[in-house]
């Protein structure tokens, strides 16, 4: 039986509802379900496995690779709560006990609830337009000067421009650009409505700042990825401050 996969919003939290048995065939699917979760930024993601059975300790591992991404970006605590038996007993083994593991999913979210953080944010909404990548500049700058970060200025709009240019150049969607400051570092994210592993942009000529796209970004950023959406994709960079 696939696993199946039930998410529901609690109070900025989300809550995947896991069902059905877990073996090797189906992480691959599940890692996709649960990463969907993560690019909607949510302050926590609650995992209860009320429901879901396993049958191969190894599938496990797909919950530290989740739990990885999630303290990368969006830098969200994740908690599974509720195992069944058998489950429990894996989590606890020596190969997983660093995953949070809860009782219920009342304790996982008294835990989320400690966990809490307020975090400062910008965003727009941008037309896949020329002008796009000129707003986003400004979004970041604003950012940056809002929070006090002066030596953030230049790489900040850098990144942010790249990265909606390169939905303006081959997404053609509508999309969103967040700008949050987290502890030590400062995030930019844009989402769009194109599914599939971002495009980098064609080399525009020898010399030019515009054109190197996802590479600039890479080069740029202290880190950067992207995820699957519902409805396309979101790609992150991250920046670090002292």
């Amino acid at each position: 039986m696939p696993v199946g996969c039930t998410v529901h919003d609690d109070d900025r939290r989300l809550i995947a509802a896991l069902s059905g048995d877990l073996g090797l065939g189906e992480v691959a699917d599940l890692r996709v379900m649960l990463l969907k979760c993560l690019a909607e930024q949510p302050e926590a993601l609650l995992i209860d496995l009320s429901r879901m059975t396993l049958s191969d300790p190894l599938a496990l591992a797909v919950f530290r690779a989740v739990r990885r991404q999630a303290a990368r970006w969006p830098g969200i605590p994740l908690l599974l709560c509720a195992p069944e038996p058998f489950t429990g007993t894996q989590l606890r083994s020596a190969t997983y006990r660093s995953l949070p593991v809860f009782a219920t999913v009342d304790a996982a979210r008294a835990q989320a609830q400690l966990e809490r953080h307020t975090l400062p944010m910008l965003s727009d909404e941008l037309l896949p337009i020329a002008g796009a990548a000129r707003q986003a500049r400004n979004v970041a700058t604003d950012a940056c000067v809002r929070w006090g970060l002066p030596e953030l200025l230049a790489p900040a709009s850098l990144i942010a421009s790249e990265l909606v240019s390169n939905v303006v150049d081959h997404a053609h969607t509508m999309m969103t650009l967040r700008v949050t400051l987290r502890p030590r570092y400062l995030q930019i994210a844009v989402r769009d409505g194109a599914a599939g592993e971002p495009v980098p942009r064609t080399l525009a000529g020898a010399g030019t700042a515009r054109g190197r796209g996802l590479l600039l970004v890479k080069a740029t950023a202290n880190s950067w990825g992207w995820l699957p959406t519902q409805d396309g994709k979101v790609v992150w960079a991250s920046l670090r401050f002292a």
